[in-house]
């Protein structure tokens, strides 16, 4: 009896295996895909404007206050200094007017930066520096009666020591310990460099000389000169005087670039560019990887990003660590009008649903171009991975008011560049190497600009790990 091979009973494969018919197929692939992609919602977000020389400058008004008793400061960057004017509000130079000498003492300041528990100046030590506190909190203490520390007072934005000890004759040691609460930016004068300029100005010699002979007539406990009889119940208060001018030097942001070389060796764009365009792929990928740098450095950089360009009156910090409905009103309040979004890290958004729900609150949700975000007092919360988390567990919640109209924060950029792939961004070709090796190079040209303080606020130290 002969064996059917059409049936089952035989021993071969009935029909083309799978393994083999792959070989003649067509697999269905995606494109490279890369886990550094993320929403790059700043990017989105921000209205781009159209710097055509390379170069924005923002013209202010430069206002400070006279006669509150707190020092003022401006920053560009990361960089603080005091303005000259302001160092009137130290005991020591009050009332004194000479511009040239204020202007002097003003760039004599150096700028200092102090990590929480750190000390400033230390009981006992001599007393030989003036500091200014540009931002942050730190606390005043000393030996109390029975050897405990005892608090003397909390000094933050604005507060000062040690002005009268480095225009005292004999040096002087302080006499409690100054040691830091939170991050803090202080400015620094040495006695030394006190001393230089007192024996250079005759009018700054003079007002001190005269300070001082004031210090020895009779005064009350406030410093003030002692009368037996009051003026009256009304009395003549003193106004705060207002000074308000144009910036003699308005900031100007030049436009940073971000760059990297592709490299593509000829054999992969002849042999290989089927079904996918491998110079189109490499592109897009190398794309990604620049913007994703370009988010980064708006946030991070220290000359115009985001964290390091907030007015030091605009940023805050949290009441107890972690973010809870309250720190978010104050942080709203900073940018009052017209706030268009926050920008915090994925976790902190996550810290932020926890200490709510915590209290029973649940924060609305609003819809954003199909997607679903979370929202405070109907402003949303967009995240951002490029807002760096410490070791500590603690991050910022960003919030901003945006566009040129509405003198808030914007993005900057060149578009008609040569070579232009996408705005502002270009892909030059370079050539082809010996090593037959064509390479191209791919530019992203941006920078961001904070048009008035009060667009831009900044919630510090939020403690996430909570």
């Amino acid at each position: 009896m002969e064996t059917d091979t059409a049936g089952n009973n035989g021993s071969g494969p009935l029909s083309l295996g799978t393994a083999a018919a792959r070989n003649l197929a067509t697999t269905t692939k995606t494109v490279p895909q890369m886990q550094g992609i993320t929403s790059r919602w700043l990017l989105r977000l921000l209205p781009w404007v159209h710097v055509p020389g390379g170069s924005y400058r923002v013209n202010r008004r430069l206002t400070h206050t006279l006669g509150d008793g707190r020092v003022e400061f401006v920053s560009t960057g990361a960089e603080v200094r005091v303005i000259p004017a302001e160092l009137g509000e130290l005991p020591l130079l009050r009332g004194f007017t000479d511009p040239a000498t204020l202007e002097a003492l003003a760039g004599r300041f150096t700028q200092r930066e102090f990590q929480p528990g750190e000390v400033l100046v230390e009981a006992g030590q001599p007393a030989d520096q003036v500091v200014l506190i540009a931002h942050g909190k730190i606390d005043k203490v000393r030996e109390g009666e029975y050897g405990d520390p005892a608090m003397l007072g909390v000094l933050a934005d604005g507060g000062y020591f040690g002005d009268q000890a480095v225009a005292a004759d004999e040096e002087q040691t302080w006499d409690f310990t100054a040691r830091a609460v939170t991050a803090c930016t202080v400015l620094t004068l040495p006695r030394q460099a006190f001393q230089e300029l007192l024996g250079t100005s005759d009018e700054l010699r003079t007002h001190v000389a005269a300070f001082h002979a004031a210090a020895d007539l009779p005064h009350n406990e406030h410093g003030e000169s002692a009368i037996d009889v009051a003026s009256g119940h009304t009395g003549e208060p003193s106004l705060p005087g207002v000074f308000a001018d144009y910036e003699l030097t308005p900031r100007e942001y030049e436009l940073s670039v971000a760059q990297t070389v592709l490299r593509v060796h000829t054999r992969v764009a002849d042999l290989y560019n089927e079904p996918m365009n491998q110079v189109e792929q490499q592109l897009r990928l190398t794309i990604e990887a620049l913007r994703e740098r370009q988010e980064h450095e708006l946030v991070n950089n220290r000359a115009f990003g985001l964290l390091h360009n907030a007015d030091l009156k605009q940023r805050i910090h949290t009441r107890t660590g972690p973010p809870t409905p309250d720190d978010l009103d104050e942080l709203l309040a900073t940018v009052w009008k017209d706030p268009a979004f926050l920008l915090a890290h994925p976790r902190t958004i996550a810290a932020i649903a926890r200490e709510f729900n915590s209290r029973g609150i649940y924060p609305d949700s609003v819809d954003v171009n199909g997607h679903s975000l979370p929202a405070w007092r109907g402003v949303p919360i967009f995240p951002c991975n490029k807002i760096p988390v410490t070791d500590s567990g603690t991050s910022s919640i960003l919030v901003m008011r945006t566009g040129e109209q509405s003198q808030g924060v914007v993005g900057l950029h060149r578009t008609g560049i040569p070579d232009e792939y996408r705005p502002s961004l270009s892909v030059r070709f370079m050539g082809i190497s010996e090593q037959a090796i064509i390479s191209y190079l791919v530019s992203a040209y941006y920078s961001a600009a904070v048009l008035v303080p009060d667009a831009l606020g900044i919630l510090e130290n939020v403690e996430i790990g909570h």
